[in-house]
This record gives structure tokens, C-alpha cells and sequence, in this order.
């Protein structure tokens, strides 16, 4: 065995083909390479959330102007979430009287494992891959939407109506956005014409975020819905129903849902880089191979991975500290009624259009119409909220424009009448602690 060789392996990664011309290519040896694969992947995964909640602390504390963790590990805080890991670990295990055991014990279990199989047909690098599978984005799909039933499990497993009703807010909020997600998704499956994940990294000599940019909005805001971030975070709603559908759980169980939100945010980061943002690709370096047959640009291509995927991070943790939550039916009408109509509309479009598109067309010039497209129906979108808008806004101001008044009342047995009214009107006998109607502007 050659340290020397194992080392460039290690740098090409390529181990598995250097197993592979020492003990030879038997099912043991591809028993012994996939296994390892899975076990290097899980607990990457796995460890990778305790830098991921750090950063998180620190990028929110900062754009709240706050400190964030700078206590235990120094005065960045480096060790902090490993304390509260040991902290998770060492708490008493406590479960529900009359709860399900087998689905309040599995619930946890069961989130954590959809979150990291979801990873099989993740590609990091060329060449380095689970599976490759002609399907990978429906199985990304079909394991993604079994954690709807995980949450289900959880909230009605734990014999608590408050676990229940958060679980169903939950389902149904998730259940809404995966329609536009996947309506979304197959507009790169078109561009690309295959639904695997490698094959479209291979098809994005221009990322795909530069022919459909409607659709990689689509895709982004669904993923926030999806993992639950803000604006979306209902899944939880500590204030409105007391801690969602995990508040039956505690220690490391309820760890184990942070946790796999956790992976799973970064999952769909790499995900969207997959899709739009070209993946591994970085000026055909990733191609790089030396004289002597080992694959070096595999390494510059995880790094590249890694560098979109983190910046994708970034993005949605700027959004957690940017924006407020919203109400459970303005996402739902937000969902159904906007995003649904959207990205069906878009799907239809970037269909036929690139059916139109001649076949030995450049890719270039193939880019150009579909960027096109997107701009003309991202105006004619834009057009829409803005007359849609503007009509509820004189609807409240009754009809004298944007610069209108509004009419409060203190009760509902008043509203606003369609006119301007004073402050001295006779409404009746007021309620007690009632106050007379006020007249302010609306903007």
C-alpha cells in the first residue's frame, strides 16, 4: 500500500477507485466503498449542523446589532452549540401519559432520516455522487414530501390538541408550497430534458438561473416555506400555539427536528445551486486532470460546490433576520392563489417555447428567448399586483386613491362605509371603555 497514493486519492477524491486497485473490484470491496460513502456522508451531515446553527447565531445577531455567542469557546462562542448538544443529550427523557409510543418515538427518527436520504443524489463533485439515479429529481420529490407525514405522526402521536393543531397548520402550509415547488422543479427538468441531478449540471454550460429566473424565485421561496424559515416559520408559531407540533418533546428528541430542519435548509441550498446555479461547475476547472491520471479538479469542483451553497445559506439566514411572519392565510393565499397560477403559467410557457426553440440553435441565443420570456411575464406579473394593489387600496380608502382616508370603528358592528365620515357623528350608544370613530390616512 503507498501512503503517497492514498494521499493523492484523498486530494482527487478518488478513494474509491484506489480501494478499488488494491483489493481488487468484488461485491465485498463495493460493499465496503458504499457503506463508507454513506457513513462519511451522514455524518458530515450530522456534524455540519453544529457550525450551521453557530453561523446562523452570528450572521442574525449581527444584522440585529446584537453579539450573539461569544461565551463558551472564546469570544466567538465556537463551543456553544456543543454545549447545548451535551445539554440535549443529558436531559431527562420524559414521555406523554396516553401518548402513541411507536409514533411519538418514531416521529424524530423518522424527520431525520428523510433529511439525510434525500442527500443519495446530491452531487458534490464530478464523479462524486451516492447514486446517480435517471430519476433523482422525483425521488428528491418523494422522500422530501414524507416528512409531511412525519409531522402528522408527531403533533397526533403525542396525545396534546395543541401538538395536533400545530401539526396541521404544518401539513397544510407544506402541502400548499410543494405544488408550486414542483411545478417549478420541472422547468429545469425541461431545459435540461432529464430529471437527473448530474446530467442537469452537465446541461448548464449557462446556469439555468439566467433562462428561467421567474422559476428560480419560485423554487427559492418554496424552499423557505418548506423548511419552515422565516417568513414562513408557522411550523412552530411559539407565540400563537405554544411551541407547534413538537411540544410534547424535549432532550435530544426535540433536538432531533432542529436538527434535520437544519440539514435540510442546507440540502436545499445545494439543491438550488444544483439546478440554476451550475452546480460544481467553475470555468471547466472541475475537469482538471493531472499527467499522472488523477482527477485534481474533483477538489476544485466541492469547493465550488460548497462556496455557492454556503452563499445560498446566507441568503435565506438575511431573510430570517430581515422578515417578520406572517399569517397562516396570508401564506396559504399566497400559495394557492398567486404562486400556483404563476408557476403553472411559466411551466406552460418555458414548455412551449423551447419546443419552438430550433434544435440547432446555440446555447446562447437559446438563453436569450428564454430570458426573454421570463421578463415579459415577470412584467405582465408585476402589472397585476400593481392594479390589484392599487384597487384594494381605494376599496379602503373609498375610492379617493392611495391618499385616501380610512374610517376605523371600534367595533364590528361599523366599517368603512365607502365615504369620508367626521369624528362626530352620532354610531349609537358606545360599549364601555369604546371610543369614537377615528379618521386616519392610509399610505
Amino acid at each position: 500500500m503507498n501512503i503517497l497514493d492514498l494521499l493523492k486519492s484523498l486530494l482527487s477524491l478518488s478513494l474509491g477507485d484506489y480501494i478499488r486497485r488494491n483489493f481488487g473490484t468484488g461485491p465485498g470491496t463495493e460493499l465496503l466503498i458504499d457503506v463508507g460513502g454513506v457513513v462519511i456522508l451522514s455524518t458530515f451531515c450530522l456534524l455540519i449542523v453544529i457550525f450551521l446553527i453557530w453561523l446562523t447565531r452570528k450572521i442574525v445577531a449581527r444584522m440585529q446589532d446584537r453579539v450573539g455567542p461569544n461565551r463558551v469557546g472564546g469570544r466567538y462562542g465556537l463551543l456553544q452549540t456543543v454545549a447545548d448538544v451535551i445539554k440535549l443529550l443529558i436531559k431527562e427523557v420524559i414521555h406523554p401519559s396516553g401518548a402513541d409510543w411507536v409514533a411519538y418515538n418514531a416521529a424524530p427518527l423518522l424527520t431525520v432520516i428523510t433529511a439525510l436520504l434525500v442527500w443519495a443524489v446530491m452531487p458534490f463533485a464530478p464523479g462524486v455522487i451516492g447514486v446517480d439515479l435517471n430519476i433523482g429529481v422525483f425521488y428528491i420529490i418523494a422522500i422530501s414530501s414524507a416528512s409531511v407525514i412525519v409531522l402528522l405522526l408527531a403533533g397526533w402521536g403525542s396525545n396534546n390538541k395543541y401538538a395536533l393543531l400545530g401539526a396541521f397548520r404544518a401539513v397544510a402550509q407544506m402541502v400548499s408550497y410543494e405544488v408550486p415547488m414542483i411545478l417549478a422543479l420541472l422547468v429545469p427538468i425541461i431545459l435540461a430534458r432529464t430529471m437527473s441531478t448530474e446530467g442537469i449540471i452537465q446541461a448548464q454550460s449557462i446556469p439555468f438561473l439566467l433562462f428561467a429566473p421567474l422559476s428560480a424565485i419560485i423554487f427559492y421561496i418554496t424552499t423557505l416555506a418548506e423548511t419552515g424559515r422565516t417568513p414562513f416559520d408557522l411550523l412552530e408559531a411559539e407565540s400563537e400555539i405554544v411551541a407547534g407540533f413538537h411540544i410534547e418533546y424535549g432532550g435530544m428528541k426535540f433536538g432531533m427536528f432542529f436538527l434535520a430542519e437544519f440539514v435540510n435548509t442546507l440540502f436545499w441550498a445545494g439543491i438550488f445551486v444544483t439546478l440554476y446555479l451550475g452546480g460544481y461547475r467553475f470555468f471547466g476547472l472541475e475537469n482538471w486532470v493531472s499527467a499522472d491520471g488523477y482527477p485534481y479538479g474533483r477538489l476544485i469542483g466541492l469547493i465550488a460546490f460548497f462556496a455557492k451553497t454556503f452563499l445560498l445559506y446566507f441568503v435565506y439566514d438575511w431573510i430570517r433576520a430581515t422578515l417578520p411572519r406572517v399569517r397562516v392565510d396570508q401564506i396559504l393565499n399566497f400559495g394557492w392563489k398567486f404562486l400556483v397560477p404563476l408557476s403553472l403559467a411559466l411551466l406552460f410557457i418555458v414548455a412551449i417555447v423551447d419546443k419552438l426553440i430550433p434544435a440547432g440553435a446555440s446555447d446562447v441565443a437559446r438563453m436569450a428567448v428564454h430570458l426573454g420570456v421570463n421578463i415579459v411575464l415577470g412584467v405582465i406579473v408585476l402589472e397585476i399586483m400593481r392594479r390589484r394593489g392599487r384597487a384594494i387600496r381605494e376599496e379602503m380608502s373609498g375610492g379617493e386613491g392611495p391618499g385616501g382616508r380610512e374610517v376605523l370603528y371600534p367595533d364590528d358592528n361599523h366599517g368603512p362605509t365607502g365615504h369620508e365620515t367626521p369624528a362626530h357623528d352620532d354610531h349609537g350608544d358606545l360599549p364601555l371603555g369604546g371610543r369614537e370613530p377615528v379618521v386616519v390616512p392610509v399610505h
